[in-house]
């Protein structure tokens, strides 16, 4: 499929679902990896990624278009757009569109690392990004922390 088809397909489901047109650009953006479109806020333009079509089918591709497209409408109409919105959450259930577009092939299990620090007492404490041990001690007892090492979770 190509973004000139793309816009038809987005245009014919905004007018099909929403009795509304879909006055802007809809394409097809590569860099897209773990999401499966985007609604951009300031051109109001819809992006999507192009693996929503190719590892899955088209039914998967059109649940994504509806969701991007209550984002679209909602925000234009000065209604709720946001996930958390209720106005989000009725419009989306109203047209059948996905809340969650499944995970591709970019999607990489990321595995958390953490700096292990431990106190004179033994207490361990477990953080993402390393910390000052000059600057800071342990919450629990309040003394001397010393980096111990590294893990993967």
């Amino acid at each position: 499929m190509t973004n000139a088809e793309l816009q038809i397909l987005v245009e014919k489901i905004s007018l099909e679902a929403f009795n509304r047109p879909f006055l802007h650009h809809a394409t097809f953006n590569a860099r897209l990896k773990t999401t499966g479109g985007r609604y951009i806020l300031k051109t109001h333009n819809l992006d999507f990624n192009p693996l929503m079509l190719t590892e899955f089918d088209l039914d998967n591709l059109i649940g994504v278009i509806k969701h991007e497209l209550v984002h679209y409408h909602n925000h234009l109409q000065g209604l709720g757009y946001q996930h958390k919105d209720a106005a989000f959450k009725a419009e989306l259930m109203r047209v059948g569109g996905s809340r969650f577009a499944p995970k591709t092939s970019q999607v990489k299990n990321k595995v958390k690392r953490y700096w292990v620090y431990t106190c004179e007492k033994g207490h361990a404490l477990y953080r993402q990004r390393r910390i000052d041990t000059v600057r800071y001690v342990c919450g629990q007892c309040r003394t001397k922390l010393t980096l111990t090492g590294r893990i993967e979770r």
